[in-house]
């Protein structure tokens, strides 16, 4: 079989891992097809907007095999996010390129800001998609006729594939491998990466704890790697406070001043977002996983796991199965 072409568009101001991630993915695929004396997967092409070399947004440069316009079958086109794009509302010569080629272009894929050069091209109009959490407001502006999916690390939606921030590239591009040639390749990948096959969840639960670890001051700066390792433990006021040694009262209220809100409901979304997570382990119940993250009763648990996410945890574990190697 002949090896799927993937172009990587390359740009100046470009971010590095947005590019370097799947072509790592997709590399990895094609060295453990061959290692199994199997027929190549892919071959990647990276393919410069202007010229051949390029820089990104933290001075790498980079040389591209070819340029965009010299390029030919393409299976797979993947545009990665950057300031290049992002700032001047994507590029002429790239809109121009995408809507005389994309109808003989099998998938269409932007990561992370890499949107803001494929939404120009009109291509994306009525479709659901995804961006980094952090544009997906700017995104829904500039781009009234985007359905912006702010939760999700990728969507698909037909040919096109959209990817939130910098490492759910490789999360998209692990979902591409898995669609061309399989669980056991895509997995194969994933462990040579050392990342998940398939991340539970959306982006949310990881910017989250991020901002609050960015956000936090003196004290309460170490107390979310402690509660995050402590899911089961007694999380309330008074024995947090203890550990930052403050009173409940001031505790609370200063929690509450620097992160929008009350410590309860930030142990509450912490417990439920890891059971998202431990709900795909096959081994698991839903009663060990409400024990596990803290939940004393079940019918608790179950309730406040459907009002956070919609759906019941036992559907959530037959939409979301796990992955077995």
């Amino acid at each position: 079989m002949k090896p799927r072409h993937i172009a990587i568009l390359g740009y100046d101001e470009i971010m590095g891992l947005d590019l370097v991630g799947p072509m790592e993915a997709f590399a990895s695929a094609h060295q453990n097809s061959q290692k199994a004396g199997k027929e190549a997967c892919y071959r990647v092409t990276i393919a410069a907007l202007v010229g051949k070399t390029f820089r990104s947004e933290f001075g790498l440069t980079i040389t591209a095999e070819k340029n965009l316009f010299d390029i030919r079958d393409v299976d797979t086109f993947l545009i990665p996010g950057g300031r290049g794009l992002r700032e001047s509302n994507g590029h002429h010569k790239l809109t121009v390129w995408l809507q005389k080629n994309a109808g003989s272009i099998r998938r269409i894929a932007s990561i992370c800001t890499g949107i803001y050069g494929l939404a120009p091209s009109g291509l994306l109009n009525g479709r659901r998609v995804a961006t980094h959490w952090r544009f997906t407001g700017d995104l829904s502006k500039r781009y009234p006729k985007l359905k912006v999916d702010s939760g999700s690390l990728y969507v698909r939606d037909g040919k096109f594939w959209t990817a939130a921030g910098v490492t759910a590239g490789i999360d998209l591009s692990l979902a591409l491998i898995e669609e061309d040639f399989g669980s056991e390749v895509a997995l194969a990948v994933a462990r040579e990466l050392v990342v998940y096959m398939k991340r539970s969840g959306g982006q949310e639960q990881y910017s989250e704890p991020l901002q609050f670890q960015v956000e936090s001051r003196g004290r309460i700066a170490d107390l979310l790697p402690w509660m995050t390792a402590h899911l089961e433990h007694d999380l309330s006021v008074e024995a947090l406070a203890a550990r930052v040694s403050l009173c409940p009262r001031q505790f609370s209220r200063r929690f509450t001043q620097e992160f929008g809100c009350s410590p309860a409901s930030f142990v509450r979304r912490l417990r439920l977002d890891e059971a998202r997570r431990r709900l795909s382990a096959p081994e698991c119940t839903v009663e060990g996983v409400a024990c596990s993250v803290g939940f004393s009763d079940g019918d608790n648990f179950r309730r406040a796991f459907e009002r956070s996410f919609g759906i019941a945890p036992s559907a959530y574990r037959g939409r979301f199965p796990a992955r077995h190697s």
